[in-house]
């Protein structure tokens, strides 16, 4: 019996996978599976071809899947494409119509069922993709029962024939598995039953942006990140909010930093080339010092580069993006479930430290699903909201006019002074972009410049946030540096590559990307070896680390950017390679190379067919 399995679906896009793997993935998850789903597909509305993959397990988790227990493939492509990813022995099960074969060197059971001849049976085209959720049930073990119940749900508006037609194609697909093949179901071993919550990365954000007071969203719509602003202007009209589609990302960041200027709590959400565009308004914000949060789903650049792929390649850009310096916070949230919490908390440090809280999300945490433990969105464990340094009305009016100095020499200890919010009486001051005095009127003077700029980034030196998090042991051979996606899988390889190795080793999450955190890095990871992992061509994090103050005469990185996930083994083995003393610099996904510090090419090894 399995602890987890894999399902894997694929076909040509546009032809219903979507609505398939939907109903599958919610009802494992409302079975008590922990799920962990995610795709390839490409970068156009129809056409071209598109596989699902979904990890189940009894226990949570959060990185691809090794192999596939059950392949599903509508067409001949996706078995070229797919086949080599499963189990050997594993079951393919390919529509007869397009009298399938596996590639040379597959040993997995090959078996066909006619699915188009069952819907054309049916009468209704849209019922195949029903029969493949019966025929995938049947062979996973699990009960077609809730199947049947959600679609009742789900399209009960449309009517009982139209329900009773989706029931009989989803017992029909279950019957002949079971009159066929009843050796060879795949045992899964029963869940725990709990239902939990099962999201995407921007309905999590979205969800966060709520609970964190904000109430305005301007945006522009782009791949990955308009399920954001889609949640929220369904939310927001419920609590008194707007969610706006802006003309372009210039108007979209505009629009925050003028709300958040009036004191509102607002943000927008982009992904790289929208970021680029928005550079110069952050600036402004930075300036001026205005709240603002942004969400960057990152994915492959540059340019329109591959909008539908994996890639972490915005550090940079979000944390030193724009021209001249200004204080921004970068988070980086390690799961769908911590996307909630963090998101709230971006709006705390917004508002308390007066610059541009940048959350550093990514494709695959945005668009991919995962279980969501129902106590992560709980309000009462969610960050309290609290609104920094503002100023007090009556010490205000109390002040007479042009006095209040927006920008004053009287800081906290970060450097952060006292806001007065629009219609406060006697807190006019002028924000502007250009340097300025403590009442915000432009002036350049040398010695002013100097303490105003000291002033704005001195803040940057004490960020109150959870910065790391360490899992492993106090001692460590070696510590595995993640962020973001990567996390999952590094957790994951951990106690593989103890157990091939017989070396100590942690994880380090790296939670706070900007200001980066060296103190916290340092502790964890001291003098010994590190290995960064990133999704990225030139080991943007490692690069910022080391432009930090902080190099580790044993770091080396881990890379990857083909467009797709960084899996467990290539973790295990780049790790174990580093333990080794056998390379500095590693690249994957069409090749593994090595960079050492006498030789600053990429040397490429044994390059294999990447999956497009």
């Amino acid at each position: 019996m399995f602890s987890e399995v894999c399902w894997q679906i694929g076909g040509e896009q546009g032809t219903g996978l979507d609505s398939t793997v939907e109903v599958f993935n919610t009802v494992a998850s409302r079975a008590g599976y922990y799920v962990y789903a995610y795709k390839t597909f490409a970068s156009r509305i129809k056409g071209g071809h598109t596989d699902f993959t979904t990890r189940l397990g009894t226990t949570r988790v959060q990185a691809p899947a090794p192999g596939v227990n059950l392949l599903v493939a509508l067409d001949q492509e996706t078995i070229n494409l797919c086949a080599k990813n499963v189990y050997p022995d594993a079951i393919v099960l390919a529509d007869e119509a397009i009298n399938p074969t596996l590639p040379e060197g597959v040993s997995a059971k090959l078996l066909t069922i006619p699915f188009n001849k069952m819907t054309l049976a049916l009468g209704n085209p849209l019922m195949k993709n029903n029969i493949v959720l019966g025929a995938s049930a049947a062979f996973l073990g699990l009960p077609l029962e809730g199947f049947k119940a959600y679609a009742s749900g789900r399209w009960g508006n449309k009517g009982e024939e139209f329900v009773a037609l989706i029931h009989t194609a989803m017992e029909q697909g279950y019957a002949h598995v079971q009159a066929n093949w009843p050796d060879l179901a795949i045992s899964l071993a029963p869940a725990d039953g709990k239902e939990r919550l099962l999201m995407i990365g921007n309905e999590a954000a979205a969800l966060g942006a709520l609970a964190g007071g904000c109430r305005m969203i301007f945006s522009y719509p782009i791949t990955p990140a308009s399920e954001i602003a889609e949640s929220l202007v369904k939310i927001f009209p419920k609590v008194g909010g707007i969610a706006v589609q802006m003309e372009d990302e210039l108007a979209s960041i505009v629009a925050c930093v003028g709300a958040g200027f009036a004191g509102a709590r607002a943000m927008t959400a982009t992904a790289g080339p929208g970021l680029s565009l928005m550079q110069e308004a952050l600036g402004l914000a930075s300036m001026t010092e205005t709240p603002v949060v942004v969400v960057d789903t990152q994915r492959g650049g540059p340019s329109t580069g591959m909008p539908t792929k994996q890639e972490q390649s915005d550090l940079l850009a979000m944390a030193y993006g724009g021209h001249g310096d200004g204080p921004r916070i970068v988070l980086a949230p390690g799961s769908v479930e911590e996307l909630v919490p963090m998101t709230a908390e971006a709006f705390n440090l917004a508002d308390n430290y007066h610059c541009p809280v940048l959350i550093a999300s990514d494709l695959a945490l945005a668009l991919f699903q995962q279980t969501v433990e129902p106590e992560a969105v709980e309000l009462a464990k969610l960050p309290a909201v609290s609104r920094g340094p503002v100023a007090d009305p009556a010490a205000l009016a109390a002040l007479g006019r042009d006095i209040f100095e927006r920008y004053s020499k009287n800081t906290n200890e970060n450097g952060v002074s006292e806001r007065s919010m629009p219609g406060m009486k006697n807190g006019q001051f002028l924000a502007t972009g250009a340097e300025h005095g403590p009442f915000g009127k432009v002036w350049e003077n040398p010695a002013n410049r100097v303490y105003m700029m000291d002033r704005r980034m001195h803040r940057l030196r004490g960020v109150k946030t959870e910065a790391v998090r360490y899992f492993g042991p106090s001692e460590a051979d070696l510590v595995i540096v993640a962020f973001g996606t990567t996390l999952g899988a590094a957790k994951e390889a951990r106690a593989e590559i103890e157990q091939l190795t017989g070396k100590k080793v942690g994880v380090l999450q790296i939670r706070l990307i900007f200001p980066v955190p060296v103190a916290a890095i340092a502790k964890y990871v001291g003098n010994g070896k590190a290995l960064v992992v990133e999704s990225n061509a030139v080991g943007q994090f490692a690069f910022m680390l080391k432009g930090s103050g902080y190099n580790p005469a044993n770091l080396a990185s881990l890379l990857k950017y083909d467009g797709n996930l960084i899996t467990v083994e290539e973790i295990r083995t780049a790790a174990t390679r580093v333990l080794n003393g056998e390379a500095q610099f590693m690249v994957t996904g069409g090749g593994a190379g090595v960079r050492t510090s006498s030789d600053p090419t990429i040397v490429l090894e044994s390059a294999k067919e990447a999956h497009v």
